[in-house]
């Protein structure tokens, strides 16, 4: 056999390897992309049976009297379940049951957005307004604060625990300064901007008076914001003091010698002595799968964007 009979061989063995790499190589592809399929049509599935058998466990006593309740738990963000939409779809769920009675607010959060909470006091005043007859009550759990009494106060009445934590009607712009850290490590800081507060509060530059200035400025804006919604919402009942809109929060006791809150009571003591029954509905909109993992994307690409921009600081009611 001669040298190039060799070298022929040679070259049709390392095709042959080649192109049998090459077609696993697509199988393994095509084998995960089956897996994948198939886990994200499972989801989709499942996604449905568990909406669908919860409609139809709840389809008939949607027909009989009784009391909606809408769960807002947890920081109340855009990116967190308790936001505006969430909220408002809850709310128009509710509404459109034929038994509907009355909506029960049952909230537990430290606040979050003051932006959500503004969406979702005027949403439920909205909804109030289309359906007089149908009061809604806001029921104060282990904690209600700030964000979360923005929202509370949008309601009729206000129940509370007498040991539930109440009020914090103010707002807070949180960060770091990290020029003290960067000068004894020997880091220095090259900021370029073009607009003179482009730059504003920049974690790594050294704070500046008139950015300091205009920073509380727009915080007392939002904070002034804040206490007239609460006095929209509370009226005549709202003994306001010098310290109400302070940041201060307090027990469910003293809230209610503030006029923060109306009684004292939970869930199950609206349905049966306000509204008059026992059934309670849960209507409390629950994302599926897909809106789990949407809003995740969503919210990642976001914050890259904040980072990016240099607005990873909040400003928030907590």
């Amino acid at each position: 056999m001669t040298p190039e009979d060799n070298h022929s061989q040679d070259t049709n063995y390392a095709l042959s390897q080649m192109a049998e790499a090459y077609i696993r190589e697509q199988k393994r592809k095509r084998r995960w992309g089956i897996f994948y399929k198939s886990v994200f049509a499972g989801l989709i599935v499942a996604s449905l049976i568990i909406y669908s058998n919860e409609d139809k466990d709840t389809v008939g006593r949607k027909l009989k009297p009784h009391a909606g309740l809408i769960n807002i738990n947890g920081p109340i963000f855009d990116s967190s379940p308790s936001n505006a939409d969430t909220i408002a779809s809850s709310l128009e769920k509710a509404y459109k049951a034929p038994g509907l009675k009355g909506i029960i607010l049952r909230i537990n959060s430290p606040g979050g957005s003051a932006v959500q909470a503004d969406y979702i006091f005027h949403e439920v005043r909205r909804q109030k307004k289309l359906h007089p007859k149908i009061k809604i009550i806001a029921v104060c759990s282990d904690l209600c604060a700030s964000a979360a009494y923005y929202i509370a106060a949008s309601a009729d009445e206000i129940y509370a625990n007498p040991n539930s934590l109440v009020g914090s009607i103010g707002v807070v712009f949180d960060g770091f300064g990290f020029t003290g850290a960067m000068q004894k490590v020997g880091v220095e800081r090259r900021l370029i901007t073009a607009g003179k507060y482009k730059g504003f509060m920049d974690p790594y530059s050294p704070a500046k008076p008139a950015e300091e200035k205009q920073l509380q400025a727009m915080l007392s804006q939002v904070h002034e914001r804040f206490k007239q919604q609460v006095n929209k919402g509370r009226g005549d009942r709202l003994h306001a003091t010098e310290d109400t809109y302070t940041g201060l929060i307090w027990t469910g006791t003293e809230a209610k010698t503030m006029g923060l809150v109306d009684h004292f009571g939970s869930a199950g003591t609206v349905a049966r002595k306000v509204y008059g029954i026992h059934d309670v509905i849960d209507y409390t909109y629950k994302q599926n799968y897909m809106d789990v993992l949407a809003k995740q994307f969503g919210a990642g690409a976001l914050s890259e964007f904040a980072k990016y921009m240099g607005l990873s600081q909040n400003l928030t009611l907590k």
